[in-house]
């Protein structure tokens, strides 16, 4: 019998379209193997919470198969190294990531474990084109959407990998450490309780999704991805954040249906290539992550200081801002930001009170469930002026047109925000059993008055943005 092969799990917590996974099981007996490394370690609260909740919906799955998942904690390469000596594998195959981190470590596994004579082969799945592939015509990396969403269209999107019908273990295993002794959600506190009531974790759970988004959602996409009272995206984005669907099997799944007949699948799958396009800038421009990515913006005025009673505000949705209060108590409740709130609770942040979209940044990395660094860091400066697309970069949103225009009926606020109302519905009650007890807020408490009206701080902003 062959040696086994290690399936090493990162964020692709699926079975099918799993190019490692398939690589792997060429070879015969297969250990998947997820280590709890320095990247995982630094997560925040929410995206460890999830994290956690992905690893059981995964360990289902692979019991399903008559697999086992082989949890260990540590360095990447030093738990590899260990495995490899314990099982004898001579084979390690891993789908890539793009942020530097992830590189960096992937590159020392690869060069070391190649070294000792193994094969070590990391594979492509993460994004529907890999970002070394996209080029321009000049063989430069995109630095705007519309032409690398041109390009992407062009491009022959690999066809997804079948889900195998069974995955053959070695006869011995390898001591497995306990999920639950990692405690992974002990940050969140008692939100735990509160995000699983609003979640849909696993793989079975996101190929639900966008089956019934593809059935009923998908032909008014266009035009109801605006309307945040309304449920009309997919609700994928955490899914596709841990890798319990790739992109490549939602790009097929929408060319299907648009080849059945199905409408407005074209703006869908364009945000499916905004998702590409931000890992492109990462890869190509890894300073995006941390730093400002346009050159210029270094001495801009925002205020970097962390807990503000104006930061504190925003965070807890007590800014007076309607629209942004509701962002944010939808953030604390779900895990999630319908994404035109979260441009204009980002741009309330960075710029009617000029505070450093890296604070921003920060605190939705510990919130989201989907956080995404690539996503995240990217939207973040497209909205303050400091990123890529950025054009006109002193573009303001006025949160109570934006609320006007997207939810005429209210019905947005009222889900989320209870104060002033006579039967709060369930939704909004949930934000005072997920927040910090400390912060003692209720239902009765009246609504603040704006910290920063809209009038002065757009001309505030206006002021510091007409210097650049």
């Amino acid at each position: 019998m062959k040696n086994p092969s290690i399936w090493w799990i990162r964020r692709d917590m699926r079975l099918t379209d799993n190019e490692a996974l398939s690589a792997a099981l060429a070879c015969g007996q297969v250990i998947p193997l997820f280590i709890l490394d320095e990247r995982s370690e630094a997560l925040g609260s929410a995206p460890k919470w999830r994290l956690e909740r992905s690893l059981e919906a995964l360990q289902d799955a692979l019991n399903s198969k008559g697999s086992k998942l082989v949890l260990r904690r540590g360095s990447a390469l030093n738990v590899l190294r260990d495995i490899v000596a314990e099982t004898g594998a001579g084979e390690v195959h891993w789908n890539r990531l793009y942020d530097p981190r992830s590189r960096r470590i992937d590159s020392e596994v690869k060069s070391t474990l190649r070294s000792e004579g193994l094969k070590a082969q990391s594979h492509t799945g993460h994004l529907l084109v890999e970002p070394m592939q996209v080029r321009t015509q000049t063989g430069d990396f995109y630095k705007v959407f519309t032409p690398f969403w041109r390009n992407i269209q062009t491009q022959d999107v690999a066809a997804p990998k079948p889900e195998p019908k069974d995955i053959g273990g070695p006869a011995e295993w390898p001591h497995s450490e306990c999920l639950k002794d990692w405690s992974l959600s002990i940050s969140m506190q008692r939100g735990a309780k509160i995000l699983s009531q609003y979640s849909a974790v696993g793989e079975a759970s996101a190929w639900s999704k966008l089956s019934r988004f593809l059935e009923e959602r998908a032909s008014r996409y266009s035009e109801a991805r605006d309307l945040i009272a309304e449920h009309g995206t997919s609700d994928l984005s955490d899914n596709l954040a841990f890798g319990e669907i790739s992109a490549r099997s939602i790009w097929h799944m929408g060319q299907k249906a648009f080849a059945s007949g199905a409408e407005g699948l074209e703006p869908f799958l364009r945000q499916v290539g905004w998702r590409d396009f931000a890992q492109h800038l990462m890869y190509h421009t890894p300073h995006i992550v941390d730093k400002n990515w346009r050159d210029g913006w270094d001495d801009f005025p925002w205020s970097e200081v962390e807990n503000t009673p104006e930061v504190e505000a925003w965070k807890y949705g007590r800014t007076g801002i309607d629209f942004v209060d509701a962002a944010m108590r939808e953030l604390w409740v779900t895990g999630k930001m319908h994404n035109r709130a979260r441009m204009v609770a980002a741009s309330y942040l960075t710029k009617h009170l000029l505070v450093h979209w890296r604070i921003g940044e920060r605190w939705f990395a510990d919130q989201l469930i989907d956080y995404d660094q690539a996503n995240n860091t990217m939207g973040w400066q497209w909205v303050a002026g400091s990123g890529p697309d950025a054009s006109p970069y002193f573009r303001i949103f006025n949160p109570d047109t934006q609320i006007k225009k997207f939810d005429p009926q209210g019905r947005y606020f009222k889900r989320w925000v209870a104060e002033g109302q006579i039967q709060p519905p369930k939704t909004a009650l949930d934000f005072f059993e997920a927040i910090p007890k400390r912060l003692d807020m209720s239902a009765k408490d009246l609504r603040p008055h704006a910290i920063v009206g809209l009038k002065e701080g757009r001309e505030r902003a206006l002021a510091a943005y007409s210097k650049k």
